[in-house]
């Protein structure tokens, strides 16, 4: 099996301490078959369903959302497999490869949510259960199945747009909280779609025109700007792209942090159109 990019985690939780089972995986590249290494402490966290207010991985806090009514989000998905086959996710359900389930940082414990490859325009649902990944740049980690359905197995990340389908959590309609969710796959064809890594967004043309300078002037090509009129206030939006792959995402988002202007974030336009996202 290829390189399983993993990045799940225990959780603190709203109840009182309690016997709870060790969570599917933790940050970090491990490959199958190999037992993950959990960072020092991190493994002695207080264990819950996975829904507190916040809670803190590697020396960061997460904030998880009230609810996943409207939740849609582009960004690179990676995926984890079999060597947390059988293990505890972070609500306390078994993790099974091949069922169709994901983790996510701040999406309620379980969501449903509809997975688009960005780069085939397949899609499948998912049952969100765990918590991750959490190494930087990634939106949502698959189990293997997941990823197997959506064809990125090989390259171990994909673009990918999570659209939630639960308002609420307790509204899944699932009555056996191990169930995998079912796979709704959508072969149709991909609309014509360009993907960028987004960099600022200035109400200012002059302030996004600086910062294109200076983005070119450390050697950082394709740098575009996009006139939103449509935004309030209208926004000019800094852009560089359009990007082939995950990789070369991660290529450029490496780039960009090592300039410390932020993190940029994945963005779509769909034909020849400016975006208002």
């Amino acid at each position: 099996m290829l390189l399983a990019l993993a990045g799940c985690s225990t959780m603190p939780s709203r109840r009182p301490a309690q016997a709870v089972p060790e969570p599917a995986h933790m940050g970090g590249e491990v490959r199958p078959g190999q037992p993950p290494v959990l960072p020092p402490g991190d493994g002695e966290l207080p264990r819950g369903p996975g829904n507190p207010p916040f809670y803190d991985v590697l020396g960061q806090r997460y904030y998880v959302r009230d609810g996943s009514d409207g939740y849609v989000e582009q960004g690179v998905a990676s995926w984890y497999g079999r060597e947390f086959h059988g293990r505890r996710t972070s609500n306390g359900e078994v993790y099974d490869m091949y069922a169709m389930t994901a983790a996510h940082k701040t999406l309620p414990l379980p969501t449903q949510a509809r997975v688009t490859n960005l780069a085939t325009g397949k899609s499948i649902v998912v049952r969100i259960n765990d918590r991750g990944p959490f190494m930087k740049g990634r939106l949502i980690d698959l189990s293997y199945g997941a990823a197997r359905e959506l064809g990125f197995l090989a390259d171990g990340t994909g673009m990918v747009e999570v659209t939630a389908l639960s308002p609420d959590p307790a509204t899944t309609g699932a009555t056996d909280p191990a169930a995998p969710a079912a796979a709704a796959s959508a072969a149709t064809p991909p609309r014509q779609r360009s993907m960028y890594a987004q960099v600022g967004a200035f109400s200012r043309q002059e302030n996004a025109e600086e910062l294109k300078r200076q983005l070119e002037k450390q050697g950082l090509g394709n740098v575009v700007i996009r006139h939103d009129a449509g935004a309030v206030p209208a926004l000019y939006r800094v852009r560089i792209g359009p990007v082939a792959d995950a990789a070369e995402y991660d290529a450029v988002a490496a780039a960009i942090g090592r300039l410390r202007i932020g993190e940029p974030r994945l963005v779509v336009e769909a034909g020849s159109s400016s975006p208002g996202g």
